[in-house]
């Protein structure tokens, strides 16, 4: 081998170390930002699930409170249904009924109905049979309307 090859091959292998070594430097950087890219993701990771934990304890204590609540109005209602039922053995005993003159002589008679425990008759026969949100007052009252209205229509027509 000649000087001149000699060279060149200590030129090629120095050339080789050099892209050998910024191989290294750039798998080096890969990993680097590999590992800050895992960073991020763990930092976001806890950042949910710190917001979820959160949110699930604001929500276990709107339960608790919502718990709390019907707790309350359970007994509220167990209590009236109580205090009801005393009144109404107390009224059975005491003659209260026969001493009155009658819730009827001053109340309407479907305020007495319901007051004496009966049940208010129908505003119009079959009334009960309809589906329970047709039997609101607001819901018949907004039929009786539509129903005038279209009936104001067809006269119109009929006799224009």
């Amino acid at each position: 081998m000649s000087e001149e090859d000699t060279q060149r091959t200590a030129e090629s292998e120095a050339r080789g170390a050099e892209l050998r070594e910024n191989i290294a430097l750039t798998d080096a950087r890969r990993a680097e930002e590999e590992v800050a890219k895992a960073q991020a993701e763990k930092e976001a990771a806890e950042k949910k699930e710190e917001k979820l934990s959160r949110k699930e304890r604001r929500l276990r204590e709107k339960a608790e409170r919502v718990h709390a609540e019907a707790d309350r109005q359970r007994a509220e209602a167990d209590a009236t249904t109580e205090a009801t039922q005393t009144a109404e053995a107390a009224s059975r005993m005491s003659g209260a009924r026969v001493a009155s003159p009658g819730l009827g002589s001053t109340f309407e008679p479907d305020a007495a109905a319901s007051a004496a425990g009966g049940q208010a008759s129908p505003p119009f026969p079959g009334a009960d049979k309809l589906p329970p949100a047709a039997q609101r007052t607001e819901v018949l009252v907004g039929a009786a309307f539509a129903g005038s209205f279209i009936l104001a229509r067809i006269l119109k027509r009929i006799f224009d």
